[in-house]
């Protein structure tokens, strides 16, 4: 008997991340804080999201801009306080809108209390058993316990002055906790505890795949014959994806369970298959997991469309919605990913490094086609900041202002993630483009091409041709059509190149990914358009929303 209770509100939502850094600074410091948040909730609302993603706003020394916690029950003063994030909490809910904080279980900063306590506990102590702490290898124990490697670079391995060795899989000043410990499961329920009964609505989970490891540490497999080791892609991965993760998000999933109102879980889970990525949404488990395999698929119809059928059908089999995403914080924006005639292949849990000079005109227009998209699919879809204002990857930023500890753990060969963290503009023909207050002693803390005066939310504000109108339009458009959201899709047939399906009652959506102009199917109104449509024909690296 079908039920009269609406799905729940994350099956289908838009979710903006709001990098809190970058979003906007309220106290003129040049960083953004949670007041900032505040006063752009009217411009989130009149965009068209359900709920915001905010990334850490916990106490830290920010080695690691943040995912570094010192304390997972504190604000950071950079950002405010817990009373700051209340209110934001309450305003953000009477605009309608849900919050969605960061929660980073996979480590903690090196400041963090219990760390401290462990180093000062010495080799075998009870304090130490909530981390990964090992004697090394070789006569004095000088090499590290295994060959593992920093996402960040260099070795996983740092030793203390009393000899022993910890783990950590991004930066030293963040170090891996122990999850078989029973301490470590019940902390972070009793923070998730905290949170939701502040009113949060739910949480994105950083490395959600990496907090279990292998009791034994063992070496990683050599590469291809070489002395790499390996990465992610091998059955029983010794830190990536093990199956007994699953066993903490279903005792998650029982607290979130605890509160009233949908309170919901995404997991940041890098999977190397759909199979593997549904795992963590079966029933009782994690609500929902970011798609990153459509994140990684290049500009090819083949290659979306495949995508997408194995996204839909693996997710929908454990009874899970498809989140679409094209850029966050962590990658390069996609209108520089999409500028670039030279395609590679992305492996999962390693760096996307742009090839080839940009064609940012080009870039734009396929980003433009790709939100349309994305935003047609069934399920639900993160925005990220700045990604309405169609902004590009900062390429161009001086050595002398990176602050990703990627630029250093990689002896300066790798710039990192801040192109993609920019401040974003807001208004004004000078930096900080109405970033900061008017007055504001603190630069920006990145700095912001000047170009982006164009790009800024006043200046695109009624201008129908452009991205922030583009997606305004199609953000309130998939709110208000009843065949938008979660549901089913069918694929019409179109030639090699091209993208179409309909969605019921009435809705069709088209992308030309060809170099030919496309003649549109029978429909009786255009809804939307990524650009113009002459003569009924779709122009290459276009989508278009139709009434049917």
């Amino acid at each position: 008997m079908p039920s009269n209770n609406p799905a729940p509100w994350w099956r289908s939502a838009v979710i903006y991340q709001v990098y809190v850094r970058s979003f906007a600074d309220a106290n003129g410091d040049g960083v953004g804080d949670i007041a900032g948040i505040r006063s752009r909730l009217p411009y989130l609302k009149s965009l068209g999201i359900d709920a915001i993603w905010i990334n850490p706003w916990y106490k830290s020394p920010m080695a690691d801009h943040g995912y570094d916690v010192a304390d997972y029950r504190r604000i950071d003063p950079l950002f405010g306080t817990v009373a700051d994030a209340e209110a934001l909490i309450e305003e953000a809910h009477r605009h309608g809108i849900r919050v969605i904080p960061d929660i980073v279980p996979n480590h903690t900063s090196d400041r963090h209390a219990w760390f401290e306590a462990a180093v000062a506990a010495g080799p075998g102590s009870p304090e130490r058993a909530r981390y990964h702490f090992r004697d090394g290898r070789g006569p004095d124990g000088a090499e590290p316990p295994n060959n593992w490697q920093s996402v960040f670079g260099g070795p996983a391995w740092t030793r203390l002055p009393d000899g022993q060795w910890y783990l950590h899989l991004f930066a030293p000043e963040q170090p891996d906790l122990n999850w078989q410990h029973p301490e470590v499961r019940a902390e972070f329920e009793d923070v998730l505890r905290f949170w939701f009964s502040r009113g949060v609505d739910g949480f994105r989970i950083d490395v959600a795949h990496g907090l279990v490891k292998d009791p034994a540490l063992p070496d990683l497999p050599a590469r291809g014959g070489t002395d790499a080791p390996a990465a992610e892609g091998q059955a029983d991965h010794p830190y990536w994806n093990r199956d007994d993760v699953h066993a903490i998000y279903r005792a998650w999933r029982r607290v979130a369970d605890e509160f009233p109102g949908d309170r919901s879980f995404v997991a940041e889970a890098w999977a190397d298959t759909p199979d593997r990525l549904a795992a963590y949404v079966r029933p009782e488990g994690l609500h929902t997991a970011f798609n990153f395999d459509f994140l990684m698929t290049s500009w090819d119809a083949a290659a979306l469309r495949e995508v997408i059928d194995r996204s839909l059908g693996t997710l929908g089999s454990v009874g899970a919605p498809a989140t679409w995403v094209l850029s966050n914080h962590d990658v390069v924006r996609h209108p520089s990913r999409f500028g670039r005639t030279v395609a590679r292949k992305w492996v999962a849990n390693e760096p996307y490094r742009p090839e080839g000079p940009l064609d940012l005109e080009l870039g734009v227009r396929r980003a433009r086609a790709a939100a349309l998209l994305m935003l047609a699919l069934p399920g639900g879809a993160y925005v990220y900041q700045g990604e309405e204002l169609g902004l590009a990857e900062v390429e161009d930023l001086p050595e002398g202002v990176l602050q990703d500890p990627i630029w250093e753990r990689s002896g300066h060969t790798d710039p990192g993630r801040d192109g993609c963290r920019v401040p974003i503009p807001w208004s004004g023909d000078s930096t900080p483009y109405g970033f900061s207050p008017e007055g504001a002693t603190g630069e920006p803390w990145l700095p912001q091409p000047a170009h982006w005066k164009d790009l800024s939310v006043a200046a695109q504000t009624g201008d129908p041709a452009s991205m922030l109108e583009l997606y305004r339009r199609a953000l309130h458009l998939r709110r208000d059509h009843p065949a938008l959201g979660e549901g089913d899709l069918t694929w019409l047939d179109a030639p090699a190149g091209v993208l179409a399906f309909r969605r019921e009652p009435g809705f069709g959506c088209v992308v030309n990914l060809s170099p030919e102009p496309y003649a549109l199917p029978a429909h009786e109104a255009v809804l939307l358009a990524s650009g113009p449509v002459e003569d009924g024909r779709l122009a290459p690296d276009h989508a278009v929303w139709l009434a049917r």
